[in-house]
């Protein structure tokens, strides 16, 4: 088969499509035939030689794919040759086969192209996973979302909206907050113009976001607990903006807050499967009946990776950067 790999780390002309030994499916994995991949930031960073995938991974980069499967390893039930699926991976999908533990698959969702599939899992696990899971966002409750015409953005905003929150969301152009409207957010605030602590305030009546989601990290945590209510979370999923900054732990107590950050890539295999399993339970049934819907920019060539980590590194593109396999 054919992957990208990374002979030495550096720019986007450091992804080479080269020819790869065929994975196989170890004990609980099936092998999947990749129809297509998606760009997540960590794949950059992979590439950058600053995010190595975990002991036992796929060095090739690649965090989600969808296809079908093509053969099925000692131990796995439920699943059979030829099943649709989309995948949640440890690295790998950008190549044409990739091995993925049972427990991380999920059936193509009814009504959604199998390529766009590829632009679900990671997305949906992540959002699902810390605004739910970890924040327990509630119906009525606000979430403010930073970078919402992201892939978790898009996916973020959704959600919320399907279980009754208010969405306040950041970004960076108008053309990216008209979208984010359209997809349901509430309040749209331009960070490259407008405060988000200021912003968040006055829409709601000076109380602050019930929950935040945060992709930047060091830079935005001192004005993130100042944008909190009174019993806040905030989920930290990033860090785009530094991985140091000083919490106030004074403003912290006074609003009764709490401040989570987490990852998927390093969790073990049973702590990823729960995840899948409760997006399957509760995201799943939102896309079949099209409450919830995949947001792509753009597909592109597998081979032609690097131009897909340029549209995503100049961060100009809505939703997800798909890559499709030969």
């Amino acid at each position: 088969m054919h992957a990208i790999t990374i002979p030495e780390p550096g720019g986007p002309e450091a992804l080479v499509w080269d020819e790869v030994p065929d994975p196989v499916p170890g004990e609980g994995e099936v092998l999947v035939e990749v129809v297509a991949g998606a760009v997540n930031r960590a794949d950059i960073l992979q590439r950058q030689g600053f995010y190595d995938p975990p002991p036992g991974a796929s060095p090739y980069p690649g965090l989600e794919c969808s296809g079908r499967i093509a053969a099925i390893g000692p131990g796995v039930s439920g699943w059979a040759v030829g099943d649709e699926v989309c995948a949640l991976l440890a690295g790998g999908g950008y190549a044409q086969k990739v091995a993925v533990p049972a427990g991380q698959l999920l059936p193509v969702p009814q009504g959604v192209d199998l390529a766009q599939a590829a632009a679900l899992p990671e997305v949906a696990c992540t959002v699902w996973s810390n605004v739910f899971m970890v924040a327990h966002l509630r119906p009525g409750e606000t979430l403010l979302v930073h970078g919402g015409s992201s892939g978790i953005g898009t996916m973020a905003i959704q959600l919320a909206k399907a279980v009754g929150a208010k969405v306040a969301v950041t970004a960076g152009t108008k053309e990216k907050l008209e979208r984010c409207a359209e997809l349901g957010a509430d309040i749209l605030i331009n960070y490259r113009e407008q405060d988000f602590v200021a912003e968040v305030k006055e829409a709601i009546g000076g109380a602050g976001a019930d929950v935040i989601l945060d992709n930047m990290g060091a830079k935005y945590l001192d004005r993130n607990i100042q944008a909190l209510a009174v019993n806040g979370r905030l989920a930290i999923i990033g860090m785009q903006g530094g991985a140091k900054g000083e919490l106030n732990i004074g403003a912290l107590l006074s609003k009764r807050a709490a401040v989570s950050a987490t990852s998927l890539r390093a969790r073990p295999l049973g702590e990823k499967a729960a995840i899948v399993a409760a997006v399957r339970e509760h995201v799943w049934p939102l896309l079949a009946a099209g409450h919830v819907r995949p947001v792509v920019d753009r597909e592109v060539p597998m081979p032609e990776a690097a131009e897909a980590h340029r549209v995503v590194e100049e961060s100009g593109h809505i939703g997800k950067v798909l890559l499709v396999a030969p």
